[in-house]
């Protein structure tokens, strides 16, 4: 089954796990959208600032640390993602309760990982 993933934290630099995970996501066939402060690309797929709130969304995979996630929040909630995965260094127990409180499921997990071992 494919899933729709919003890359938070996505970059264009090629030595960064996001934009990694970027190319490994599109690679296994799923459909990304890439949210981030540059413009660029990652997995072939525009980099856009958040704004337009997807609601299609499976899961959202972060790649922003803790302490600039709360400006990210009630975009996170507003698109209804089944799952959010936070990738080792965005571990952040505000933002998972607040997910849970909404029916989101929350994983302390790597997605590079999850990708390479069938678990996504």
């Amino acid at each position: 089954m494919k899933k729709r993933t919003l890359i938070l934290g996505a970059t264009d630099n090629p030595s960064r796990y996001a934009n990694l995970a970027a190319n490994r996501l599109v690679s296994h066939g799923h459909p990304i959208v890439n949210i981030g402060i540059k413009s660029g690309q990652a997995g072939g797929v525009e980099i856009e600032k958040a704004g337009q709130v997807y609601e299609d969304i499976d899961t959202i995979t972060l790649y922003v640390g803790p302490h600039n996630q709360p400006q990210y929040y009630d975009y996170i909630i507003e698109s209804k993602p089944k799952r959010i995965i936070f990738n080792p260094g965005t571990e952040n127990p505000v933002l998972e309760e607040l997910a849970e409180q909404n029916g989101i499921e929350t994983l302390e997990a790597c997605t590079l990982v999850m990708l390479s071992t069938g678990q996504y």
